[in-house]
Order: structure tokens, then sequence, then C-alpha cells
């Protein structure tokens, strides 16, 4: 396994590992399949998991490895969300909505709390993050951000763009310069899907609303 961490070219000085590349190319395939709408992104996201997985824990980065952990098992969670069927579009694909206000403010409850905790953990034990509160953000915003596409939430892609936000710099401070390209990708694509789930949202609100009793 140590091919993965090995470097696959140079990109604007940058030196590009093999897994840094092949994970996050396969990250995006599966943000633009969530984009889609499709069930197909929860494996093809599983699967970008376990490859950053193996890379970052043949690299030592126990907090990094730890992160692709939960991201693999909220992507479990989301298939099986997906699947059930429970909340179908007319055109079979999952429907969309904005989250309710307790759902929000439990989001960010969620947020703020997760974050403390895992920065609190890493600060105690250095040797699962050098960077403790960023790395902790992004640990929790990339888990928030995946339970609120889990559930067909617009809100899931602010969250995405929220990480972007601090991914982008923390992964090229940190060696990992593929993922900070990719990343920039994920900003363009999280504007995009969100104008798309936004659009679907209200029109699949407008049918309920057009059907409610007067």
């Amino acid at each position: 396994m140590n091919w993965l961490n090995s470097e696959a070219f140079t990109l604007f000085g940058q030196h590009i590992k093999w897994s840094d590349m092949i994970g996050n190319v396969i990250g995006l395939i599966a943000l633009a399949l969530g984009w889609r709408r499709s069930l197909w992104s929860w494996p093809v996201q599983f699967l970008s998991g376990l490859i950053l997985f193996a890379a970052f824990a043949t690299a030592h980065l126990s907090g990094s490895a730890g992160k692709q952990v939960v991201v693999m098992a909220v992507a479990v969670y989301g298939w099986r969300q997906w699947r059930s069927g429970a909340d179908r579009a007319a055109d079979g694909h999952v429907a969309v909505r904005f989250a309710t206000r307790t759902e929000r403010l439990l989001l960010l409850g969620a947020a703020a709390a997760g974050t403390l905790a895992v920065a609190g953990l890493f600060t105690l034990y250095p040797s699962l993050s050098w960077d403790p509160w960023p790395d902790a953000y992004i640990f929790v915003g990339t888990v928030v951000a995946m339970y609120a596409q889990a559930r067909g939430m617009v809100e899931f892609w602010f969250a995405w763009l929220l990480v972007d936000l601090v991914g982008v710099p923390l992964n090229f401070a940190n060696g990992f310069a593929f993922s900070g390209f990719v990343y920039v990708v994920y900003g363009a694509l999280v504007l995009w899907g969100m104008r798309d789930w936004w659009l679907r949202s209200r029109r699949t609100a407008r049918p309920a609303l057009e059907g409610a009793p007067a």
C-alpha cells in the first residue's frame, strides 16, 4: 500500500500523491452523483472514503483516517435512507426540501458541539491532528453535510460550501495539494448543485401547496 502515498506527478510546483488524487477524484464523482440525486452517490462516496482511509492510515495520520471511517458509516446510512424510497419525487429520485427551523437549529448545534468536542480530543492527543481546530471543523462539517444530504435537505450544499472555505487552505498547508485543487472544483459543483436542489425544492413544495385544502 506504500504506492498510495508515493508521488504521481507535480502540478504547479505541488507534489501530487496517488492516494490524494484517486480518492478525491472518486469523491468528486460522488458529489456530482449527489447533485443528480442518484443512489449511486453513496457507494461511490464509500469507495472514496475507503481509499483515503488506507492512504491516511499508512501515512500514520490517525485523525484523517478516523474521519474516513465516519464518512463511510454515514455513506452506508445515506444509502439505506435513499434506498428506502420514503421520500421520492415524481421522477423516481429522492425528493429534496429545505430543513425546518428546528432541523436547522439541531444541525447548527450538532456542528458547534461536535467541533468543540473533536477539537478538544485532537488538542489532548496532538498525534491525531497537527491542526486540531480546522481539522475538527472539517471533520464535523463533512459529517453534518452528509447527514443533511441523506435527509434530502438543501442545506447540505451550504454545509459543504462552509467546509470548502477551510478545506482548501488546510489541504495545501498539509501537503495534500490535489485535495486543495479538488476542493476548488467542489466549490463550483456545490454552487451548481445548490441552485438545482433549491429550484427542485420549490417545485416539490408547489404541488403540496396547490393540493392543500382551502
